[in-house]
């Protein structure tokens, strides 16, 4: 990669990984599916989840970003796409500059959502703000001791497609429990490649994620037990439209699965990161498909 000035806008737009926005955007597309299919669509309520879930996730990754690089943990046999603050892109005290701007930002556009759905709305902010530092920061930063998994599912699953159904709805219905579990789980699976390419410097580090406590093998059928739960729950989504929701179903598991047998055979090393890329691939298509369903296009 040819050199990048310190501070300059390609090194944000680098730090801010805008690959990772899948994964915010997916859960409020199945969110706002959802309630299209039940007649409460409202595009400006929906548009500004978009933007709240994209900049937190921002948030999120200039957050991990700067406080891995605090804690040593990025070092130079790291595995993973580079980061802004160990390659020197970013200075640390500008990352926390631009970590306030992103979290103020965020909750100033999210506050829009208050005259939707009602103050309550300002607990659910705070929390999402609170878990973005809990993280990876604090005396027990929860990523570093196994609660990474258990946070995905709540914090890309059930706030973000529950959330964004509530505040166009105004109602909570089994299929947006439904809904959060199989959006939690397919998110999952970037975490669970993540985690399963860096188990071993992970163990240096002292980071016990599942997959360092329970070993390589238990990572492994992780991800293959995730997207197989994900799309068996999916046709219950879609039970109303068999006709496209077994393929759909379908579609996604055998990608899936592929994934997961290439992931196995590549076993370890930089090469797990195309499988990154493959996963993420997947959750979005199961998401955009699975949107399509809901809507009965």
């Amino acid at each position: 990669m040819e050199e990048i000035k310190r501070n300059s806008l390609r090194a944000w737009i680098l730090a801010a990984r805008p690959k990772t926005l899948a994964g915010a955007a997916t859960p409020v597309l199945i969110g706002t599916a959802l309630a299209y299919a039940d007649g409460q669509f409202h595009w400006l309520p929906a548009l500004v989840c978009f933007l709240f879930a994209g900049l937190m996730q921002i948030a999120a990754n200039f957050i991990n970003d700067l406080f891995d690089f605090l804690k040593g943990t990025d070092r130079e046999d790291r595995l993973g796409p580079e980061r802004a603050c160990a390659q020197g892109w970013i200075s640390p005290g500008a990352m926390k500059g631009g970590i306030a701007l992103t979290v103020i930002l965020a909750c100033l556009i999210g506050s829009i959502l208050l005259f939707y759905a009602g103050w309550q709305l300002i607990l659910v902010g705070i929390l999402c703000v609170v878990f973005a530092f809990f993280y990876t920061t604090g005396p027990y930063p929860l990523s570093y001791n196994g609660w990474g998994d258990i946070l995905v599912i709540i914090f890309f699953g059930f706030v973000p497609v529950g959330g964004t159904y509530y505040v166009q709805a105004l109602a909570w219905t089994p299929d947006v429990t439904i809904a959060s579990i199989v959006c939690g789980l397919i998110v999952d699976t970037l975490l669970v490649v993540n985690n399963y390419r860096d188990r071993e410097a992970d163990a240096r580090s002292g980071k016990r994620t599942v997959i360092v406590r329970f070993g390589e093998p238990f990572g492994r059928y992780l991800y293959l037990l995730l997207g197989i739960i994900a799309a068996l729950l999916s046709l219950y989504l879609t039970r109303e439209n068999y006709i496209l929701g077994i393929p759909t179903a379908i579609v996604y598991l055998l990608l899936h699965i592929v994934t997961w047998n290439k992931m196995i055979k590549i076993h370890s090393g930089k090469k797990l990161n195309s499988i990154l890329g493959e996963t993420s691939r997947n959750m979005l298509l199961m998401g955009i498909l699975l949107s399509i369903v809901l809507l009965d296009l």
